[in-house]
């Protein structure tokens, strides 16, 4: 028997890296997920109208709603603030952060209304600690870390959970999308990292599965994840 047996989920951005992987740790945990993903033309976040129809109909399909992992989200560009691009600044911040609002609005009803919910919003260290040339990144995630505080005092006497998991550097195709598939940039990123390399999806999903099965009085606020090599958003040690 899973400890997730007979929970309903819903997971942004499912088709590929952590949010794929937590779809298979709950899963594996006997509980029901329902995903959607732009890349799949299933759920854009940026669009109210595509998210009402998306929420909807994965409520309808699960017979009701327990667990929202809000994961969708991108960044895009690595250069200083002066020199960004507005129309990758907006679609920053209209995923990272109106997106998951977005979403998080039209579930809380539902999760409220089940007596047990859990969010989890997957936030990161770029959300602690800034790091130049990424201002909408940086900014985006801040915003999350201060939507996730906002929310807990909201939801305070409600029966919903909500946690913010802060990852670090994660191999993900994160730096694919930010370079827009310029692998030149892209791939030196993961390389030559220390004392066993950047983390994996499923450290993410690990620390997420953790937060979603403790016991019912118990609200893990925030898992900050670092790979080992890396002690801030930033500093990471290297092999030569």
């Amino acid at each position: 028997m899973g400890k997730l047996d007979g929970k309903r989920a819903i997971v942004t951005g499912g088709t590929s890296g952590i949010g794929a992987a937590t779809i298979s740790a709950l899963e594996e945990e006997g509980a029901r997920v329902v995903t959607g993903s732009r890349s799949k033309g299933t759920l854009d976040v940026r669009d109210q109208a595509s998210c009402e129809r998306f929420v909807e109909r994965a409520v309808e399909e699960l017979g009701g709603l327990d667990i929202l992992v809000n994961n969708a989200g991108l960044a895009l560009g690595r250069d200083p603030a002066w020199e960004a691009k507005e129309e990758d600044e907006r679609q920053v911040i209209e995923t990272n952060v109106l997106g998951l609002m977005r979403i998080t609005r039209l579930c809380l009803p539902r999760l409220i209304d089940e007596e047990g919910g859990h969010i989890v919003n997957l936030g990161s260290v770029a959300g602690i600690w800034s790091y130049a040339s990424g201002s909408s990144y940086v900014a985006s995630k801040f915003a999350v870390h201060g939507y996730t505080r906002a929310l807990r005092d909201d939801l305070q006497g409600k029966p919903v959970r909500i946690t913010n998991v802060a990852p670090g550097m994660v191999e993900t195709n994160f730096t694919n999308v930010r370079f827009k598939g310029d692998e030149s940039k892209a791939a030196p990123f993961y390389k030559n990292v220390a004392m066993g390399g950047p983390l994996g999806p499923e450290d993410i999903a690990d620390c997420i599965m953790f937060a979603l099965t403790r016991r019912p009085n118990v609200n893990i606020d925030e898992i900050v994840v670092l790979a080992l090599a890396q002690t801030s958003g930033s500093n990471v040690l290297r092999e030569s």
